[in-house]
């Protein structure tokens, strides 16, 4: 019996096709589209890119000053849980700050990583609060939910977002502060 190599590599090829083809399809339109949806959608958001890899989703986010970064998380935890599922959510807010606002974070880290450290989270707006009054142009906000604390700085066009995680990570750094 002789094998024809032509008929058999073409017989491969279209198969991986067709199954790398199908798997990518899927993954796009069933998976990666709703969880786009849900993030484009909430007010707030203008642009996202999502890389759902096997043990994470990366959300890649472009707020605008006034987004309602808890409220956020909070939606894609609710609407993308069956698609997250077990892996984690991460975060990557680009950052639009400016000079007058990385020197304003930069003093308030040092109470606020205490704060944190000691699990004593009210000091936090207490914190934010006191140094808000020394420079009025920076405005705070503040929320926390059973995961992380949100911080919203914001002076005119320029915002910071930082997500505190309360569990510390292994070096016990703030990866996006």
């Amino acid at each position: 019996m002789k094998l024809r190599i032509l008929p058999i590599a073409l017989t491969a090829i279209i198969t991986a096709s067709v199954l790398f083809g199908g798997w990518f399809l899927y993954r796009h339109m069933a998976i990666q589209n709703p969880l786009q949806q849900v993030v484009t959608q909430y007010p707030g958001v203008s642009s996202a890119q999502i890389a759902i890899k096997q043990d994470e989703v990366v959300l890649k986010l472009v707020l605008q000053p006034d987004a309602d970064l808890r409220g956020l998380v909070q939606q894609v935890k609710k609407e993308g849980q069956s698609i997250i599922g077990s892996r984690q959510l991460k975060m990557d807010i680009q950052d639009r700050s400016s000079v007058q606002l990385d020197k304003w974070w930069s003093q308030a880290m040092f109470p606020i990583a205490e704060a944190m450290e000691n699990k004593k989270y009210t000091q936090i707006p207490a914190t934010l609060e006191s140094l808000e009054q020394k420079d009025s142009k920076v405005q705070t906000q503040t929320e926390m939910d059973d995961q992380n604390v949100y911080i919203r700085l914001k002076e005119g066009q320029a915002s910071k977002f930082i997500i505190l995680p309360r569990e510390p990570e292994t070096m016990g750094v703030w990866p996006n502060a």
